[in-house]
């Protein structure tokens, strides 16, 4: 143990890093406001109760999508594959087709997780509309696509917040710098 410290301390000292430097809290990146789809959804598939949760599936019906520079349109076809634990904690993954207003196509993997109180997350799932504020709803995206002005889509990590209404999802991207 003393011999690993004694290695941490040499490594800092090669590359010229003070101490008081690493324990600083760096400055976090920064987000730029990518995009935001508006899905319509059917109602959900309940495949059944399993060990981990109730399985549903909710297929996307379309819609559209807007941001500085890019729109189009939810190509119908796509879904989300959700497990709902007991206590109402989500996990989500959703994939879809975006077509942008020029006909290029974007895949998006969409994995998340959602959850609130048991009380809204009773009557979310019930199809009611409730305070959106009242929600945890995030997501991490990957993004697909052969357009080669799109690049930036799969050169950057993006992040994501949702809102769940009975018939549709409003998903906000932001890019991380």
């Amino acid at each position: 143990m003393q011999k690993s410290i004694l290695s941490v301390f040499s490594l800092l000292a090669l590359f010229n890093f003070p101490l008081a430097q690493a324990q600083e809290v760096p400055t976090p990146p920064g987000l730029v406001f990518a995009f935001e789809v508006l899905v319509e959804v059917a109602d959900p598939t309940v495949v059944g109760e399993l060990p981990n949760g109730t399985r549903r599936i909710v297929d996307i019906l379309g819609g559209t999508f807007e941001g500085p520079g890019i729109s189009g349109r939810v190509v119908p076809g796509g879904a989300d594959w959700q497990i709902i634990r007991e206590d109402g904690f989500t996990d989500i993954d959703a994939r879809y087709t975006l077509e942008t207003d020029d006909g290029d196509l974007i895949y998006v993997s969409n994995i998340g997780i959602r959850h609130a109180p048991p009380e809204v997350i009773t009557r979310l799932n019930a199809g009611e509309v409730v305070d959106q504020s009242q929600i945890y709803f995030r997501a991490v995206p990957k993004f697909e696509t052969a357009a080669p002005e799109l690049e930036w889509l799969m050169r950057s990590i993006f992040v994501a917040s949702g809102e769940r209404y009975p018939n549709g999802v409003v998903i906000r991207f932001w890019r991380l710098l």
